[in-house]
């Protein structure tokens, strides 16, 4: 059958050549059948959906068949895991298949995940199962309609094999979106074996690939993890926002681009709790919903590590220089942070001269939300209804429904006042602060127990419509529908307790 055609340029394997990567092929699967197709990433991409249903694109994002160009490659990287280096990782169950320009000229990684043993794969079978690859499309389709970068997933095909993990499991893989797979731990590979040249040329590549415009910089490899930074800096306080606990932080899983890559034992939080860890696999809580800014910050020094013999050939002013950017990112983010925090505190402007109050507002909130053990989401989106005049919704969240009074008086005096400056009429600044708040926080997040039912039914009996139900209300996590509200309800408080998220490995 002839394939779609896709309009590949791939520069990571013509440009950096032998080292960086692995030329292999995706293993064959024997009975392969579309689970999902992504149209609108598909529109994006230049591509055909209906070209793609079926059995023709079973068979390709399978991996059977590829398409004229593709050059699938098992990418070579490195990484702190939990705090421990690991000189080689590497991609040891995907493949990256080709780079296309999209529809609006930006370059974008096309990626199988689950497909089979590499170079890398370290013992293991290279294979992936139904539920955790859809796990991969709920979320970062949540992620994307939240305007969280994200890499994105454009197909998951069954294999019609089984993989064994604690129990059989049917088969899948993933066809993956992003910007690129350029990681902290790509660095890291080529400056633990000081491989200079290389690391020379990876930034550049970098650079090129993401910042062109630092290209004839002088300090441009310094102004590289500038950018990195600041885009990490913007993304760390877009989760933080929205109660997004990653669960496996490691310098492997933090990409260049500034995107979330990699959704294997991560959750929203759902009362409120900086301790807040999913993770099976996170017995110290390294990466717990508090700690998440502090563990980017972390990873970053370890890119700036990577690069110190880039930065300046004086190692002591290399490591002053590097060391300024690092601390530059609490600042970074805290700024971040607050303008997440003041739009959905209904604080449309910002003044220099009121962060510290309204960084101290929004810090008293959320310990108020955590001492009382409010559901992080429905806290915010039910201060949306008391900007419009209701607050029985979010005093219903409280054990005590006088808990917030304090602060809420706090919260109308700072609204009146930007008011007043505004010179807005009272009742007209109550409504449209309320409708700016609810396009912040949102009605529908990937609630936990809703995700596992969905991927139960998928996985254990076939059965994906509460797989598409739920993504559909995923994708407009802002608008509220009396038919999505089974999708808003918060999981009773034992089933959060005992909640655990796994890779999927």
């Amino acid at each position: 059958m002839p394939l779609p055609r896709f309009a590949f340029d791939n520069t990571y394997a013509r440009d950096l050549g032998e080292g960086f990567a692995v030329a292999w092929p995706p293993a064959k699967a024997p009975q392969p059948q579309m689970l999902f197709l992504n149209d609108d990433l598909a529109g994006e991409l230049g591509l055909d959906a209906a070209s793609l249903a079926g059995e023709t694109g079973a068979v390709l994002f399978a991996g059977n068949a590829l398409p004229e160009g593709a050059q699938p490659i098992a990418q070579a990287y490195a990484g702190h895991q939990f705090g421990g280096f690991s000189p080689q990782l590497g991609d040891g169950r995907a493949l990256l298949v080709g780079e296309v320009i999209d529809r609006q000229g930006r370059r974008r990684d096309i990626a199988f995940k689950g497909s089979g043993r590499t170079p890398f794969s370290r013992g293991g079978d290279g294979k992936a199962a139904v539920g955790p690859m859809l796990r991969e499309v709920l979320i970062g389709e949540a992620m994307h309609a939240l305007g969280i970068p994200t890499t994105r997933a454009l197909a998951v095909v069954a294999t019609g094999e089984q993989v064994y993990r604690e129990e059989p499991l049917p088969g899948a893989v993933l066809t993956r979106v992003a910007a690129s797979h350029l990681r902290v731990g790509t660095f890291q590979f080529f400056a633990a074996r000081r491989d200079h040249e290389r690391l020379r040329q990876l930034a550049d590549y970098a650079i090129a690939r993401h910042d062109a415009s630092l290209a004839e910089e002088p300090d441009r490899y310094l102004a590289l993890l500038q950018a990195v930074a600041r885009r990490q800096a913007a993304l760390l306080a877009q989760w933080m926002n929205v109660g997004f606990i990653h669960g496996v932080m490691n310098t492997d899983n933090m990409t260049l681009s500034g995107e979330t890559i990699d959704y294997g034992p991560c959750a929203f939080m759902e009362a409120t709790d900086l301790e807040a860890v999913f993770s099976s696999i996170d017995h110290g809580g390294r990466y717990a919903y508090g700690r998440q800014p502090a563990i980017a910050q972390w990873n970053l020094a370890r890119l700036a590590e990577t690069l110190l013999s880039l930065i300046d050939t004086d190692a002591e002013r290399a490591v002053q220089r590097a060391t300024a950017v690092i601390e530059a990112f609490g600042e970074d983010f805290a700024a971040a942070l607050l303008r997440g925090q003041r739009a959905k505190l209904g604080l449309a402007a910002a003044h220099a001269d009121r962060d510290e109050e309204d960084a101290a507002l929004a810090d008293d909130w959320l310990a108020l939300l955590q001492r009382e053990r409010v559901d992080f989401t429905l806290g915010w989106r039910h201060l949306a209804d008391a900007a419009a005049g209701d607050e029985a919704p979010l005093r219903a969240l409280f054990a005590g429904a006088a808990a917030p009074a304090e602060w809420l008086q706090r919260w109308r005096a700072r609204c009146q006042v930007e008011d007043l400056q505004a010179g807005t009429d009272p009742a007209v600044g109550a409504a449209s602060r309320a409708a700016a708040m609810r396009r912040a926080s949102p009605w529908i997040i990937p609630r936990n127990h809703r995700v596992e039912e969905a991927l139960a039914a998928a996985s254990r009996d076939g059965d994906l419509a509460p797989f598409e139900r739920l993504l559909q209300a995923l994708r407009r996590p802002f608008e509220q529908h009396p038919s999505d509200a089974f999708f808003a309800e918060p999981a009773p408080a034992g089933v959060t307790a005992c909640y655990r998220t796994f890779c999927g490995t």
